[in-house]
């Protein structure tokens, strides 16, 4: 998302808006990010670090454990709601492996043809977490349909200790990554994994509780399908969110109209059109633009100046981390091809 910030962010920014060289010294001559870095020479990572590897490792191995010790007492138990969350654990356990693959990627650098490195294998892998999530969902789901007809008998008491466990398993297991950089697609889509197996263990529970205290069977099975809701609704925020950035649309709540205004509010600047706003990756929002501005400025020195106060202004005032411009004299429009 592109965030704007208040007018009054910096001096700096304020005194560049205005077109005024600024007085305040260390204002980058550049680039200025939102966290107030400077510089064309490589881009803000936009990925998870090493302290969010840690964290996906402890709720891998968290989850591995306990998913094998969960697929022996489903199968002995004939319970599916222990079934199905076994199945959504070994999903989340693909995950949080892909996870770390995708990180690993990512944490790439830029070379050759890979201009941006691999940052977009953690958007591609959360991708992936929602395809796995509406894939386990319809098998699961088709069961749960299947067995409401037909219920088959369910021992509630291992259910309702395994289910237990599974519980306090992912309670702990959440509580590790929701320490860990939810702004990364990619750790989030391991997140929602995470958490909606803890609300299918809670299910799960109540489950157990209603065929130990009154023998209805069907309750397995009404537990399956709140837990297919849950990975429905969890499926289409990932795919929704990594659709947009795949797809190279402009970030959530960002307002073109707003950027080109505030653009046009410095001197010397005619007209901005081929405004182009997208994310690399999680929290790597990039703007392009070209910037119509006074043939003077190009003869008389100022242009870089004005190219100054334009990225200083983008960055003191919106949240983007990249930003191109291509300042062309207000003499050049009748040579423009058409603009997007």
């Amino acid at each position: 998302m592109i965030d704007q910030k208040p007018h009054t962010d910096t001096p700096a920014a304020a005194a560049l808006c205005d077109g005024r060289v600024p007085d305040v010294e260390g204002v980058p001559t550049s680039k200025v990010t939102a966290q107030g870095e400077a510089g064309h020479g490589g881009h803000a990572s936009g990925v998870a670090g090493d302290t969010d590897r840690r964290y996906l490792w402890v709720a891998l191995l968290l989850l591995l454990t306990f998913m094998l010790g969960e697929v022996v007492v489903a199968v002995i138990s004939g319970s599916l709601a222990l079934l199905s969350d076994a199945g959504h654990m070994l999903s989340d356990v693909g995950a949080i492996g892909a996870s770390l693959w995708a990180i690993r990627l990512a944490a790439r650098p830029a070379s050759g043809a890979w201009t941006f490195g691999w940052k977009r294998a953690e958007i591609l892998s959360a991708a992936g977490n929602g395809i796995t999530l509406l894939v386990v969902a319809g098998i699961v789901g088709y069961e749960a349909i299947r067995r409401l007809f037909d219920p088959p008998p369910v021992e509630g008491g291992p259910v309702l200790v395994v289910a237990l466990v599974g519980v306090a398993v992912n309670i702990a297991a959440a509580w590790v990554l929701a320490k860990a950089n939810r702004s990364s697609l990619n750790v989030e889509g391991a997140y929602q994994h995470i958490l909606t197996d803890l609300y299918a263990f809670i299910g799960t529970v109540i489950a157990a509780i209603v065929i130990l205290t009154t023998g209805y069977l069907r309750a397995d099975a009404i537990a399956s399908l709140v837990v297919v809701a849950l990975m429905l609704k969890a499926a289409w925020g990932l795919l929704r969110d990594s659709g947009r950035v795949l797809l190279e649309a402009a970030p959530r709540g960002v307002d073109l109209d707003q950027i080109r205004s505030h653009l046009l509010e410095n001197e010397h600047v005619h007209d901005v059109h081929d405004l182009h706003v997208w994310t690399v990756t999680s929290s790597l929002p990039t703007l392009s633009a070209h910037v119509v501005i006074d043939d003077s400025c190009f003869s008389d020195g100022h242009a870089p100046q004005l190219l100054d106060t334009l990225q200083a202004c983008l960055g003191g005032h919106f949240d983007v981390q990249h930003s191109t411009f291509q300042l062309e004299p207000a003499s050049h429009a009748d040579h423009e091809p058409e603009t997007h």
